[in-house]
């Protein structure tokens, strides 16, 4: 038992270290980019980075649970301890299991997050809706129960997906960009691709889950909360509307140029 641990802890201090470096690396880009933008802000009337220190101390310390489910599900897959051997690495191979692995994550997010907004287990999940305004530095801003229901996915996936490690990194990492830039509190992303008929989401998305806490509840696309009648009224409205600003300012900028 001793020697499995002391072979895992590699994946886990790797998983770890670069999660929390990139954590630090993504919010800094993404601040000194919104600083020179502040017309983007969605919630204008409220300024989130207010907790920037308490979100940052309970980020790194939730990131020891999503690192951990991460090292888990790497470690079992090269261990041969899964229940189905992953597929060998080719491109098709690679294509069609990020596209499985992302529409199952998604799924799994979806029903967790509702999960843990019940009367039973809300206060595992409270931590991360005092960021009522998110910020790039409130994306795991998590009670360590609430990391692990929402990011266990990476550790039983490979148990019963045939998950390549490589893919499932990569799924790792576009959804760390993916939940950054979603609680950055600043949208850039409004377009037709991310409302209806689009199965995609723009920052705005995750934005009024914080602000209004009883919509938008899944992750990469909108289709569960489409289907479950949990996504906001005014999504799709908002949408449109943040597209118009964009445009309507992007000729003013042509003009006084």
């Amino acid at each position: 038992m001793l020697d499995v641990l002391l072979e895992f802890l590699p994946f886990y201090a790797g998983a770890y270290g670069i999660n929390v470096a990139l954590y630090f690396a993504t919010g800094i880009v993404l601040v000194a980019i919104q600083s020179r933008h502040p017309e983007r802000r969605i919630q204008q009337n409220r300024r989130g980075e207010k907790r920037m220190w308490t979100e940052i101390r309970q980020s790194v310390l939730s990131l020891t649970v999503t690192a951990g489910c991460l090292a888990g599900g790497v470690f079992a897959s090269v261990k041969g301890w899964t229940f189905v051997e992953p597929l060998p690495l080719t491109w098709w191979s690679a294509i069609l299991m990020f596209v499985v692995s992302v529409v199952a994550f998604d799924a799994w997010f979806y029903w967790g997050h509702r999960l843990m907004h019940t009367r039973w287990l809300y206060r595992f999940h409270a931590e991360h809706h005092r960021s009522v305004a998110p910020t790039v530095w409130s994306t795991y801003s998590d009670s360590l129960v609430d990391a692990f229901v929402m990011q266990s996915y990476y550790l039983w996936a490979v148990f019963i997906l045939p998950i390549p490690v490589e893919v499932l990194i990569v799924h790792r990492l576009v959804d760390h960009f993916n939940g950054t830039i979603g609680h950055s509190g600043f949208e850039f992303y409004a377009s037709p691709f991310a409302r209806r008929p689009s199965p995609m989401v723009c920052v705005t998305f995750h934005d009024q889950h914080h602000a209004h806490f009883r919509y938008n509840f899944a992750n990469f696309f909108s289709v569960w909360d489409r289907l479950c009648g949990t996504l906001d009224p005014r999504y799709d409205q908002d949408v449109r509307r943040m597209e118009q600003q964009a445009a309507q300012g992007a000729q003013s900028v042509a003009k006084d140029g």
